[in-house]
């Protein structure tokens, strides 16, 4: 369509961008790694953290495997929370645990 002059500062930006819902890179896999690899503290070694990482598996070696709920409860709720409240919850404010 011929603008004949007028940039509109909303055709300026890039269309895909516009209508597309927020997506969390790290939301999904984080999610699956603490329900099926949190023994190993997989989830927290993916986020970033290597501190909680490597307590949750001094945890899962004192408790027999008993401390694997953890992990279990953070990827249920990893999956259920929104894309945006997880970044913000665990990517950019660094919540170590739930």
């Amino acid at each position: 369509m011929e603008t004949y002059g007028y940039n509109n500062p909303e055709s300026q930006q890039n269309p895909n961008l516009r209508n597309t819902p927020y997506r969390s890179e790290k939301k999904l896999a984080a999610g699956l790694l603490g329900i099926l690899l949190g023994a190993f503290g997989a989830n927290k070694f993916y986020l970033g953290y290597i501190t909680q990482g490597v307590i949750q598996i001094i945890l899962n070696i004192v408790t027999c495997g008993i401390a694997t709920v953890i992990p279990l409860i953070e990827g249920i709720l990893y999956l259920t929370m929104s894309d945006e409240q997880f970044d913000h919850t665990y990517l950019q404010n660094r919540k170590e645990w739930f």
